[in-house]
């Protein structure tokens, strides 16, 4: 997919999109906290192929190709603010119909803004997102931080973030680990969530519990399944695509035909 940059109330993102199912929805992928559209390689394609859907994938401000953040400081709620940000992309290209893939902080993302605008969300796939703080997902954080200072990781997260990894990552890392956040929370909102969700998270995660999976399947509105895999980490869709693949597209399929 070609990709470009284009202004968002103000804010430059780099987005690739490929508009060419018509009358289908649009998967709108969603990447994680040291993510971008470039990180997510043949996935979103693939799965766009798979489900004959339409795709777009973006860096979030900050992130990837899209222009630096102002600033590393985020408040509790930044995670709100960048499903309205969404919103807005969404208004600009015209989109109407989504189905959102999110991972991680893509996925607390995507459920915010399922729960805000659903009129625009068909379906969601939430992969190892968060709805509130676990000790696993401070302790996580630190340990890619401590990687971050004592190993190659800056010089590999350059090829993809170029000169803004400095600042993403103090972003990241220093909301998580600010005790002020320990309370951050959106469970109030997932009653709000009528479109069908399918969670998907590794029983390894090193970021979170499954208590993630279990309370927000059980106080979201619409209809909800968690599919739980074996054995793996944090990154299901990139530690087993093919099976990730599989189960995307057909929650996909039955959203797209009615078949409950």
């Amino acid at each position: 997919m070609e990709g470009r940059i284009i202004n968002v109330n103000s804010k430059k993102l780099y987005i690739e999109y490929k508009n060419s199912f018509k009358n289908k929805p649009t998967i709108v992928f969603l990447h994680d906290s040291l993510g971008c559209t470039q990180l997510w390689r043949d996935f979103p394609a693939n799965l766009a192929q798979s489900a004959k859907c339409n795709v777009l994938v973006y860096d979030r401000l900050g992130y990837g190709r899209s222009f630096p953040m102002q600033t590393y400081e985020r408040e509790n709620n930044y995670m709100e603010q960048e499903a309205d940000w969404l919103n807005d992309l969404l208004n600009e290209l015209n989109i109407k119909e989504t189905v959102l893939f999110g991972h991680s902080d893509g996925g607390t993302i995507a459920l915010i803004a399922a729960a805000k605008y659903p009129e625009k969300i068909k379906a969601l796939i939430c992969e190892a997102g968060h709805i509130f703080v676990e000790d696993i997902t401070i302790k996580g954080v630190q340990d890619a931080f401590n990687a971050y200072k004592t190993t190659n990781l800056p010089e590999r997260l350059q090829k993809y973030h170029g000169d803004k990894v400095e600042m993403m990552v103090k972003a990241w890392t220093e909301i998580w680990l600010n005790d002020r956040f320990k309370s951050w929370n959106i469970e109030d909102l997932l009653k709000n969530i009528t479109s069908p969700l399918l969670f998907i998270q590794g029983d390894a995660d090193e970021y979170g519990t499954l208590s993630q999976v279990e309370k927000t399947v059980s106080q979201v509105s619409g209809r909800a399944e968690k599919f739980i895999i074996p054995n793996t980490g944090h990154t299901p869709h990139k530690e087993i695509p093919e099976v990730v693949l599989q189960k995307s597209t057909e929650f996909i399929n039955r959203i797209i035909n009615f078949k409950f």
